[in-house]
């Protein structure tokens, strides 16, 4: 196992150390939506910023005007990331449009034909599976490279698994999703490699659709048998399955070769904790402690008592404090507030942890 004491900052302040990062999005800025507006022939005058005339504006944005405002807003929100104490960071997926298409559309097997109504008024661009999948170009090599260079702090790769890629796609090529799966895993593996190579050290596999489907854990752990395959043991790996039912994939999922479980439980104000309670959790959790649900901000004292639920089902030494799941639907004010009071309150409940003021049953209170 990749001990997360490894990404102990070198001055942090407590003998505990409970680390904090985000699952992955968060909110673009304003101006970044109005770029991609631009570049892609858009309207940006009349649609998005009235106050401006058309004559101010330079309608010729080209790729590498694109190019920069990705990088520009990528460099901001680390920095935000870092601003709030993050002890991991991302650059919120600035450069992603959506957790299965931005994938989606940089593997050969895939192709697009128009949105797909999912709820609402909300469309999703569902993807074909054509043909056999390829691995034709890296995905995230270059997304990690630049942030890992804007960024003091260490830096997570989260990317879309292949069960979640399977599922959310039309199946036109393979007799089964399993076998999409099982292939996307072997390319999933072959770019954790590549980001291995560019020096990233903490990598999360994101399956939300892990828990909506019974019996399907079996194929998720074939999956990520084969993601992680060949991966030096130092290698933090993590997996992130955002709401859903967690009885219909625990206690199978303490059997996956992942370091940590990230898991969405302040959204049902953990009414599924004690899903997790017996048997005895053997992994690492990431608890969600901030809902990423509604715009109002926890306060640390809330965020603190939300922490404390995770030491009833594993010991300070392997919980990892962090958001729900992406931030990215919250206004960007509030995502930065709860971030922000996350980190305090994390770091009050190690002070309180090395005072002894915080009893854990069946797990030191104390640092090693």
């Amino acid at each position: 196992m990749a001990d997360k004491e490894r990404f102990r900052p070198a001055d942090h302040p407590n003998e505990h150390f409970l680390l904090t990062t985000v699952v992955g999005s968060y909110p673009k800025p304003t101006w970044l939506h109005r770029s991609r507006d631009l570049h892609e022939g858009g309207d940006l005058s009349r649609d998005r910023a009235p106050e401006i005339r058309e004559s101010d504006i330079d309608l010729d944005f080209d790729d590498e005007d694109w190019v920069e405002a990705k990088d520009d807003a990528a460099r901001l929100i680390t920095n935000e990331h870092e601003r709030a104490g993050l002890d991991v960071v991302t650059d919120g997926e600035m450069r992603r449009s959506e957790m299965v298409e931005y994938f989606a559309h940089r593997i050969d097997g895939f192709e697009f034909n128009g949105p797909v109504k999912v709820w609402g008024h909300n469309y999703f661009h569902k993807p074909s599976v054509v043909s056999d999948v390829e691995y034709d170009e890296p995905w995230l090599v270059d997304e990690y490279e630049f942030t890992s260079e804007v960024a003091d702090a260490p830096v997570k790769v989260p990317l879309t698994g292949p069960y979640t890629l399977a599922r959310w796609s039309f199946n036109e090529a393979y007799e089964s999703t399993e076998a999409v799966a099982y292939d996307l895993a072997d390319l999933v593996n072959h770019e954790v490699e590549r980001l291995v190579e560019a020096g990233a050290q903490y990598i999360q596999i994101d399956e939300p659709a892990l828990a909506q489907h019974e019996d399907d854990h079996a194929v998720v752990g074939e999956c990520l048998d084969r993601i992680v395959a060949g991966l030096p043991d130092d290698v933090r790996v993590g997996l992130h399955v955002c709401y859903g039912d967690y009885s219909r994939i625990y206690p199978e999922v303490l059997d996956f070769p992942v370091d940590e479980l990230d898991l969405e439980l302040a959204n049902g104000d953990y009414e599924q904790l004690d899903v997790f309670q017996e048997p005895e959790f053997t992994t690492d959790l990431a608890l969600g402690v901030v809902d990423v649900h509604h715009a109002e901000v926890e306060s640390v004292p809330e965020i603190k008592a939300n922490i404390r639920k995770g030491f009833e089902v594993v010991p300070p030494e392997r919980l990892v404090v962090s958001p729900d799941c992406g931030l990215k639907l919250l206004p960007r004010e509030a995502a930065f507030e709860k971030m922000r009071n996350m980190v305090r309150a994390a770091r009050e409940v190690e002070e309180e942890l090395d005072a002894g003021e915080i009893e854990v049953a069946g797990a030191r209170a104390g640092a090693d």
